[in-house]
């Protein structure tokens, strides 16, 4: 070992002892350091090894909010030697782990199931669902971030092509509940799936999101249900196109929205997992997008394997964040004249979705860093507002609208409306720059989401502390 390495190796003897580990156990856990070897199963077993040693380090600290500054600092150091570990096994092994799990790319695993897969082939790699649940229990800033662990493990699996690709078909397959949930939508015509419903207008599936105490904000326990709607609407025989409606809500001011976008009270309590962007981002919006994949055929625009529909959305009030976010995948944006769209990542602290690849297609660069960036409101019924919105109408003129768009859109049938959309994704998003964009999301999202900065600003912007639950 070099003097430097060893002057390095000592100062962190030094963080780890002011934290109250015992000098020797220290040493210890920085010399234990495996290096990657190259055989998978050997490296395997030394690296788990590695992360039990880490783990227990962490647990003889305090918890998160009863540490001291030095003990925190000590927390730090070992969670980032654990994930520098983590980097460099996945640099040399994604594609074996992930081979291993999918039986060589044969068997479709969601990404929220596969990140506790890979907890159990190789323990400590990512954490296991116990783990989660125990911090699930905590509010955000009293978490230690476990869940960045799941981001850097998929961030790894985006990054390899054929992986990543083949992980996206399996977020694009239909939901395992689909086929019986249409078969009852087929016999009444409407379904209602709790915080969302699928019913028929005119020759449209229409999706209302539900959430009404929240402005239809997203959060963990409405993203499946958003996506069997999806599904259904895609899949049902009696209609030719689909649309997305914010339902009704509990306000003083507004009867109906379209989205408050991610549901920040709920962030703050620490009742949002990491794992709700990953759902968001390659779960219901990807299939408005792109639609639903075969398992037999890659869901790419070459093979034109995918069952998808012309999507409208209707906007009413306000399409903030996440709800915003669904309108860059939309093939036509209905928009009340008072309605507004934000991206207020920079006052949340966190990424906003795809926005940064899709909003510029619509925006422009400069105005879709204003947006993303700097908090830049844009009004549907302004130039910039146009450029998102297709349609702008009086508030109260919004249901009949949207069934004279239903109609226009499907009078003369929709044949060639699929092909004119894979043209479009083809030069604008192909499957492949999805899957790029994701290796980078995957990371960094999950650092945001633990991050103290995005604590200070929802108690500073959204005054956090004083919300009801």
């Amino acid at each position: 070992m070099s003097p430097r390495a060893q002057a390095a190796d000592g100062e962190d003897v030094a963080v780890l002892a002011r934290g109250g580990i015992a000098p020797a156990a220290c040493a210890a856990f920085l010399e234990a350091r495996p290096l990657v070897s190259g055989d998978f199963e050997a490296d395997s077993a030394a690296f788990s090894a590695y992360w039990r040693q880490a783990s227990a380090l962490r647990a003889s600290l305090p918890a998160k909010l009863a540490r001291d500054a030095d003990q925190a600092t000590a927390s730090n150091l070992i969670l980032r030697e654990a994930r520098v570990a983590r980097e460099h096994f996945l640099a040399r092994h994604v594609e074996a782990l992930y081979r291993k799990l999918t039986g060589g790319c044969s068997r479709f695993v969601r990404a929220e199931d596969l990140v506790y897969e890979v907890a159990s082939a190789v323990p400590g790699l990512t954490p296991t669902a116990a783990e989660v649940g125990q911090e699930a229990t905590l509010p955000l800033k009293g978490k230690d971030g476990l869940e960045i662990d799941q981001g850097i493990l998929l961030s790894h699996i985006f990054a390899h092509a054929a992986c990543g690709r083949h992980l996206c078909h399996a977020m694009l397959l239909p939901r395992p509940e689909t086929c019986e949930r249409l078969a009852e939508l087929t016999a009444r015509g409407a379904l209602d799936l709790g915080a969302a419903a699928v019913s028929r207008l005119g020759r449209a599936s229409l999706i209302e999101m539900k959430h009404p105490r929240f402005l239809n904000a997203l959060d963990d326990t409405t993203l499946d249900a958003i996506e069997a709607a999806v599904d259904l609407a895609i899949l049902d025989p009696a209609t030719a196109i689909a649309a997305l409606r914010g339902g009704p809500v509990d306000h003083p001011k507004h009867a109906r929205v379209f989205s408050a976008g991610i549901n920040l009270t709920r962030l703050y309590r620490g009742e949002i997992s990491y794992l709700f962007y990953i759902k968001h981002i390659l779960g219901f919006e990807n299939k408005m997008l792109r639609g639903l994949a075969r398992p037999d055929c890659p869901p790419d625009e070459i093979t034109g394997s995918t069952t998808e529909k012309p999507w409208i959305a209707a906007v009413d009030a306000f399409a903030i964040g996440g709800g915003c976010q669904h309108l860059l995948v939309m093939d036509y944006v209905l928009a009340a004249s008072d309605a507004y769209m934000t991206l207020p990542a920079r006052k949340e602290g966190i990424i906003p979705g795809a926005a940064n690849m899709r909003l510029p297609h619509f925006t422009g660069d400069r105005i879709a860093r204003q947006a993303i960036m700097y908090g830049r409101r844009l009004d549907c019924d302004s130039p910039e507002g146009r450029l998102i919105c297709d349609e702008v109408v009086p508030p109260q003129d919004m249901d009949g609208a949207l069934m004279r768009v239903i109609d226009g859109m499907t009078s003369s049938g929709v044949v060639s409306a699929v092909a004119n959309r894979r043209g479009f994704r083809v030069v604008q998003e192909p499957l492949d720059t999805f899957v790029a964009y994701l290796a980078v999301y995957a990371r960094e999202q999950a650092y945001c989401h633990f991050s103290p900065a995005l604590i200070d600003n929802l108690e500073r912007y959204w005054d956090a502390r004083n919300r009801n639950p």
